[in-house]
């Protein structure tokens, strides 16, 4: 009974069992990879925090020119200040011959 002989293609390596964390080029790319990332959530969080402000404050606005509004038409003796009573009758149109 013969031995059967190994030749280059049987012997064992770790080539590719290597994780990719451990090569030290793959870890820094995905490191500057997250790090753009990151960046570009905080460019978006600062954005939406600035809108959200931006309509705090126009909200703000609205409601002080609303009080002023009201305050103008509580002063004065203006027909256009009460509501006006609808009237009753027939709705849509009315042509006359």
């Amino acid at each position: 009974m013969s031995i059967p002989r190994r030749g280059l293609q049987d012997l064992r390596t770790l080539s590719g069992r290597v994780g990719k964390a451990t090569v030290p080029y793959m870890a820094y790319l995905r490191i500057s990879h997250i790090e753009l990332e990151k960046a570009r959530r905080t460019r978006e969080s600062e954005s939406a925090r600035q809108r959200m402000s931006d309509i705090a404050a126009r909200l703000s606005e609205i409601e002080a020119e609303k009080t002023s509004l009201l305050q103008a038409m509580g002063e004065g003796d203006c027909d256009y200040a009460q509501p006006r009573a609808r009237r009753r009758g027939p709705q849509g149109f009315k042509i006359r011959y």
